[in-house]
């Protein structure tokens, strides 16, 4: 007779074992269990004008602890309080020599969370270098139109237009200055890793720290204040603004190509360009080749006299979309188009006219302009907006030209023709004119 328990038994036995194990351990077992990835897509929400402005709002509450951080650094760099600045620096410099910089970090995170904690309990602590401005808040708007929620996608639009190429310029010169692009810039950053890689492999850690510590306090404190108040100083001596200033982007690196191409296709160009070109063309015809649009003649266009051609600053217009707020339906006062100063007219010719006869072009004499603005829709969209307002006695509401990018230097080009026309037009003897 064998010993030990019989083969039913020991079964019984490797059962109650494993739903013993099963019962203690299954749980963590069942979380190293490989599973694919569940992929979620998630719904996008319908453009909303409203959504759009809280949004924005979000986003400028949701940034400003730390803009005001950045706000307060900049001010003790600046010794915008010269009490607060000078014991930051006794602090720092004190923490630095004795090797307690990063314990000393540690403990402002410490002291901010803390003081945060007593904020969120109801206590009101407020401390800034800089004393925050309070910016006042419209009230949303409910009810908006059709041509003032395009015009604030426009301003929205403008907006990140700008922002995406402030960031697009920052990663193209991270990316130039460590492909060689201008090696000049690169060749500085790789003779000062190699000194660092060297300098770290002979000098103790405890050492590199100490004096890492103290320049950073000394350039925060003091090299960065001497330059800030003398710009001269820091166009010369300041290396690292030095190397990212002339660091190129790409579209200047595109510049640089076509006019190498340029000036060395140029002779070759202007030697074919004098033999073809007859000696009895004159200038004036020439410039009316030049003005002419798409569709035709630039006087035929707009029904005018034959001297009547864009100012030189315009010569291919600015495009533009007219909103005319007399008319109800979209389809009636919204015009993608391009809009053209002449000596006399402010000239709008729409993409969607047809032929140069067409009612959908503008026409308006500048000396039947009553008043001209720059054009906003809300306030509370930063900037000043991307629109030109323009009003005559034959319209209502003021003619709007909206969505103009360089909308700057088209008011600026209008106005001063508008002012030149209304003074050289006007009788001396008649005030009321």
């Amino acid at each position: 007779m064998p010993w030990g328990p019989d083969k039913p038994q020991r079964e019984e036995w490797s059962s109650r074992f494993q739903r013993w194990w099963y019962d203690r351990f299954g749980v963590y077992m069942e979380d190293f269990r490989f599973q694919p990835e569940e992929t979620t897509v998630e719904a996008e929400e319908p453009l909303s004008a409203k959504r759009l402005t809280e949004n924005m709002r979000r986003l400028k509450r949701g940034a400003r602890p730390v803009t005001n951080f950045m706000r307060n650094l900049s001010a003790l760099s600046n010794w915008h309080s010269v009490y607060t600045s000078g014991i930051a620096f006794i602090i720092y410099m004190n923490a630095a020599w004795h090797g307690w910089a990063m314990p000393m970090f540690l403990f402002l995170a410490i002291l901010r969370l803390s003081l945060n904690y007593l904020i969120a309990r109801g206590w009101r602590i407020q401390w800034s270098i800089v004393p925050e401005v309070s910016e006042s808040v419209d009230p949303p708007k409910e009810d908006l139109t059709v041509s003032e929620k395009f015009q604030l996608v426009l301003d929205v639009a403008q907006k990140a237009q700008n922002l995406f190429g402030k960031m697009s310029d920052v990663l193209e010169k991270i990316k130039n200055l460590f492909m060689w692009v201008q090696p000049e810039s690169t060749q500085k950053l790789y003779v000062g890793l190699w000194v660092a890689f060297i300098t770290s492999c002979l000098l103790p850690y405890k050492l590199m720290g100490f004096m890492m510590g103290l320049y950073a306090g000394i350039k925060f404190f003091i090299i960065d204040f001497i330059f800030k108040s003398c710009p001269k100083l820091r166009d010369k001596y300041d290396t690292p603004r030095i190397i990212w200033n002339s660091l190129p982007t790409d579209p200047q690196l595109k510049e640089r190509t076509n006019a190498t191409v340029s000036r060395r296709v140029q002779p070759v160009v202007s030697r074919g360009s004098i033999a073809t070109i007859p000696c009895g063309v004159a200038r004036d015809e020439e410039a009316g080749r030049s003005h002419s649009t798409k569709k035709g003649a630039f006087h035929e266009i707009f029904n005018l006299a034959e001297l009547e051609r864009p100012l030189a600053v315009c010569e291919n217009g600015w495009r533009c979309c007219l909103i005319n707020r007399d008319r109800k339906m979209p389809t009636d006062y919204i015009r993608n188009g391009v809009l053209y100063v002449t000596e006399n007219y402010l000239c709008f010719e729409s993409s969607s006219s047809r032929s140069s006869s067409s009612k959908k072009n503008k026409v308006i004499k500048l000396v039947d302009i009553t008043d001209i603005q720059k054009y906003k829709v809300l306030s509370v969209l930063p900037g000043s907006g991307m629109g030109i307002s323009i009003a005559t006695p034959a319209t209502q509401k003021p003619l709007v030209f909206g969505a103009m990018i360089h909308r700057d230097e088209a008011f600026e080009a209008i106005f001063t023709q508008y002012m030149k026309i209304m003074t050289t037009t006007k009788p001396p003897g008649n005030p009321e004119l």
